[in-house]
């Protein structure tokens, strides 16, 4: 009788190759995304890079599984297994969540560039406006400050030729 020690978690790298085929280097076999959470749901450790360029693709993978996953809805838990089932899922969700935790300062970094990307393309749409002679908001908005300029002076005129004291 021997002592059962407990093993770490085997970890898989998965290439992506450039045909959207996964495969896992830890079994030499192709693999599928529903493959793949399975792995995670038994405790795996995972890695999805891109064959080629290496890029690390486990988040995106790991969102896909997820979409699928609710795609699916609870039904497939319940009908599935019942607890246990709904167990691994939540180990699986939960892998997710902590896999796809994104720091405060790179949410910064990404809400400054979003409010970037929002200012060139107002830029963009703006000159493109020009180009048509579409007017835009701000010249809308100088055409109306002037016409209320242009209106005060005529009523201040209208107003001194009708005033008796300055006839003379």
């Amino acid at each position: 009788m021997g002592l059962h020690l407990p093993t770490a978690p085997e970890r898989h790298l998965i290439k992506k190759y450039a045909n959207r085929k996964l495969y896992d280097t830890r079994t030499s076999r192709y693999i599928t995304l529903d493959e793949i959470a399975e792995l995670v749901r038994g405790g795996h450790e995972i890695k999805v890079v891109d064959r080629d360029h290496g890029a690390d693709l486990t988040q995106v993978t790991l969102s896909q599984i997820v979409l699928s996953e609710e795609k699916r809805g609870p039904a497939r838990i319940v009908d599935a297994g019942g607890e246990i089932l709904h167990d691994r899922g939540q180990a699986l969700l939960e892998y997710v969540r902590s896999a796809l935790n994104v720091p405060a300062d790179i949410r910064s970094q990404v809400e400054r560039r979003r409010e970037g990307l929002e200012t060139l393309a107002d830029d963009a749409i703006e000159r493109a406006l020009h180009r048509l002679r579409i007017p835009t908001r701000k010249d809308i908005d100088r055409i109306n400050e002037r016409l209320d300029r242009l209106s005060a002076q005529l009523k201040k005129s209208n107003g001194a030729r009708l005033d008796p004291k300055r006839r003379k």
